[in-house]
């Protein structure tokens, strides 16, 4: 090898332009190379202007010179590393999704689990692509997905490897969005009075069913409700989740809205003081749903439907898609809203225009017949 290449003359021909930097002859392309630890690191600067190679130059050396060289760093295996960063991400995390993530990895160990993190090339992570994602729904495929390249950016981070591959060989697969079906007020009512008709004991599934629909809230929020939580006085409730919390972490203070204070009214009437959850069902709640719908010939509604209904009538009565989101929870200032259930205002907006009946012409009809019934008279 020449003073001035980086290859033998037999492969790919460099020439060296400046320290750590090298152009090869046949493209243009400008790449940089060091030596770490006596083994030669090569990377691809995608570029064949010179003051760009400078400054990608740079942020390479960066890179490598953050490169974790300690004892047992290169032999540190994906599975190893991926354990490694479930218990350090999982510490903010609620059980539920812990346990998905770990299912994800279970999913990604077979075919990366034991490659050393720095030998994980493009070609492995298209390995699970090709194998593994045309075997799971494009939901499973997006969680592994975003899993694997969280992980390979935690390595990243500590200086494991230089770049994240997954980032620009592992593609994105589109999944539809599933029809929402909304509940009209007919089978709201409907699918109440079916729960509170199948049991005695049935009454606290219809009084969360009601709840849900007049509140807005999710389930494991309405489970965890309690009397300590509404403030009479000033006709509010505020929604902790809980132990476990709301699915954003964030408590939220919403209005008592007119339905809701009529249905905690009877709760209160009929429920024994010494309950402190407004719904005290910890069980059952979904079956007896799913019951309720098979028998009255409704959709296969779930608890998120009432989520759906709440919304619905929200915007029906003309609640601003910004506030709306406000009483769910939302932080993007109503942009899922206005994305999830804008049609639903473009609709109540065309049903509410069949009312603007009035034309000129219709006035100067009802003049016409005005004077003929004063010339009559």
């Amino acid at each position: 090898m020449s003073a001035n290449t980086a290859e033998p003359s037999a492969g790919p021909v460099f020439r060296k332009v400046a320290q750590n930097l090298y152009r090869l002859e046949s493209s243009g392309q400008y790449y940089a190379l060091f030596k770490r630890a006596g083994k030669q690191i090569r990377r691809s600067l995608k570029t064949t202007d010179a003051a760009l190679a400078r400054r990608r130059l740079s942020e390479v050396r960066d890179k490598v010179g953050r490169l974790n060289q300690t004892k047992g760093a290169s032999k540190l295996t994906f599975a190893e590393l991926a354990e490694r960063w479930l218990a350090n991400h999982s510490v903010h995390l609620k059980e539920k999704s812990i346990s998905r993530l770990d299912t994800c990895l279970k999913g990604l160990k077979p075919h990366l689990g034991h490659v050393p993190i720095r030998n994980i090339s493009s070609r492995q992570c298209e390995d699970w692509v090709t194998k593994r994602g045309k075997q799971i729904s494009p939901s499973s495929y997006k969680h592994e997905r975003r899993t694997l390249l969280a992980v390979l950016d935690y390595a990243v981070r500590d200086g494991l490897i230089l770049d994240n591959v997954a980032r620009t060989c592992v593609p994105i697969r589109k999944i539809s969005q599933p029809k929402i079906v909304i509940p009209s007020r007919a089978q709201f009512r409907a699918l109440v009075e079916a729960i509170r008709k199948a049991d005695v004991r049935a009454q606290a599934g219809g009084n969360l069913v009601e709840l849900l629909g007049y509140s807005g809230m999710r389930l494991g929020e309405a489970l965890n409700l309690t009397w300590g939580d509404i403030d009479q006085e000033r006709g509010i409730f505020t929604i902790t989740g809980g132990e476990r919390g709301t699915k954003n972490h964030q408590v939220r203070t919403v209005p008592v809205f007119p339905a809701m204070k009529e249905l905690l009214e009877r709760i209160r009437g009929e429920q024994p003081a010494t309950d402190d959850r407004i719904v005290p069902l910890a069980v059952g709640a979904r079956t007896s749903m799913q019951n309720a719908c098979k028998k009255a010939n409704l959709p296969a509604f779930c608890h998120h439907s009432l989520r759906h209904y709440f919304c619905s009538n929200a915007i029906e009565a003309g609640i601003d898609f910004k506030v709306i989101a406000g009483w769910l929870g939302h932080k993007d200032g109503g942009y899922l809203v206005a994305k999830t259930y804008g049609h639903l205002r473009d609709a109540h907006s065309l049903e509410m225009a069949k009312r603007m009946t009035f034309s000129a012409c219709e006035t100067a009809e009802v003049s016409h017949s005005s004077l003929a019934t004063e010339k009559a008279a």
